[in-house]
């Protein structure tokens, strides 16, 4: 079930203004720039980024902005003639910008934990010391923004796990891994898009799907959305 409170990436509204750090600036090949956020994975780096990418974006010289979780990636339309200028211009960008938040719509995700797709629910729990349940609330209990797409189509990496599941990523993946499945990696979760190889640990299933290529827009989240996870059935 998707509730829909804001239109989606309405006019972003500006909040308040955060400390300046010096970002990690590198060049991609000849015509790009990847800026990466100091510090570590938060929300408010990751509104710093929105604002980032609203800014350089209307550059003539840009031909596309993609953020990733508290990165940037600039693709220019041409290689620039004096590249130290064009890094100075992004730091400079980076040090005057305000953190801004993206309005979107909220996104509830009915989810069956446990169950034979949750193969690495036992995994999290003696990681954790939690019992399945106490991951299973605290999961479905999370307040979830979505601060990027990526790495398949319409993959979300949502940012508001409570910290006592976070849980690294498996050094081992699994080599097929359902598309619906809910997943933790380190402090993020998401649900995977893709059948496939996944390093993430399964605790869970979903049923709607991330994404629909015959659907306009074909991805389910986008940047600034919120999500819920809701318990539709545990099988513990």
């Amino acid at each position: 079930m998707i509730s829909i409170q804001n239109e989606p990436l309405s006019t972003p509204a500006f909040i308040a203004a955060v400390p300046a750090g010096e970002p990690k600036i590198s060049v991609i090949g000849t015509g790009a720039y990847l800026i990466e956020a100091p510090g570590a994975f938060d929300l408010e780096a990751q509104r710093r980024i929105w604002a980032l990418a609203h800014a350089v974006e209307l550059w003539p010289e840009v031909r596309e902005v993609v953020p990733g979780v508290t990165n940037l990636l600039v693709i220019l339309k041409r290689t620039p003639v004096e590249p130290e200028q064009f890094e100075a211009r992004l730091r400079t960008e980076w040090n005057c910008s305000r953190a801004i938040d993206l309005v979107g719509k909220t996104v509830e995700i009915p989810v069956t934990y446990g169950g034979e797709h949750a193969t690495d629910l036992a995994a999290v729990c003696d990681y954790t010391g939690l019992t399945d349940r106490e991951v299973v609330q605290l999961h479905w209990q999370g307040d979830y923004t979505v601060v990027a797409l990526g790495s398949a189509p319409g993959f979300g990496y949502l940012h508001g796990l409570d910290p006592r599941i976070h849980v690294p990523r498996k050094t081992v993946p699994s080599l097929r891994m359902l598309k619906g499945t809910v997943t933790i990696g380190g402090m993020q979760t998401g649900v995977s898009v893709l059948t496939g190889p996944n390093g993430w640990n399964s605790i869970g299933f979903a049923e709607l799907p991330m994404f629909d290529p015959m659907k306009n827009p074909p991805a389910l989240l986008a940047p600034g959305d919120k999500v819920c996870f809701v318990p539709e059935r545990i099988e513990l």
